[in-house]
């Protein structure tokens, strides 16, 4: 049976609440040991070896799946921005951040993809002309210490499509890689966190605010911002 129903972008999928803590508030500031940033080379080895899985040719369109930042703040000209779902991954503050939202001496956190559940978000489709300086730009953004996996996710537009959209999966072998936080270690960091881009705790307001705004409501991190701010 060939099922046509649209999926709901309105609700994410039940998320374990954040609460009943792994890592203890007196665990912050996480031993991260040093950070090594990705060369150029190795950045473009990375975006070569991911549009050769897709098995690009050139002259196709690419679609991005966005689910935190780059639904408010994509940075790169978009063709068509459609809200859409991937199931298999939810979305939560796994990655520790000492650049973007925090230091090294005071980590901030951001968002990532995570096994498990779903995610509404945006997917933007990029045009095939012109495509590769902005995916290099894109690659500098999300993989300057390689903590994501580039991956093409199933996703399922609002419209009723079905693509391959391009995303950044969290890696749960860096040493970036929170694990499930307490909320008092989350309470730290929206208190003390800042980095080149703003505090943690503007950047979780941003995402809820442009997730209610386009109608995909992710009301586990927003009981979790009400907790926690």
């Amino acid at each position: 049976m060939n099922d046509k129903r649209t999926p709901d972008f309105a609700e994410p999928s039940a998320l374990p609440e954040a609460g009943d803590a792994s890592v203890p508030c007196p665990g912050y500031p996480p031993a991260l040991g040093e950070s090594r940033l990705l060369s150029e080379d190795e950045l473009r080895a990375s975006l070569d070896c991911t549009l050769k899985v897709k098995g690009w040719d050139g002259a196709s369109d690419i679609w991005l799946f966005g689910y935190g930042s780059l639904i408010w703040n994509p940075g790169l000209p978009t063709v068509e921005n459609v809200r859409s779902r991937v199931h298999g991954y939810h979305r939560g503050l796994y990655l520790w951040s000492r650049v973007n939202r925090g230091t090294p001496e005071q980590p901030g956190l951001v968002l990532a993809l995570d096994r498990g559940g779903s995610c509404a978000g945006v997917a933007f489709r990029l045009a095939a002309e012109g495509v590769m300086p902005h995916l290099e730009a894109l690659w500098r953004r999300e993989m300057p210490m390689g903590s994501y996996r580039p991956a093409w996710l199933p996703c399922v537009l609002a419209d009723g499509r079905h693509i391959d959209a391009l995303a950044f999966v969290m890696r749960r072998d860096v040493p970036s890689y929170t694990g499930k936080l307490s909320e008092a270690t989350v309470r730290t960091v929206f208190g003390c966190a800042s980095g080149r881009y703003g505090t943690t705790l503007d950047y979780v307001r941003r995402t809820v605010d442009a997730l209610r705004e386009s109608g995909m409501r992710d009301r586990a991190l927003e009981r979790l911002l009400v907790r926690c701010a």
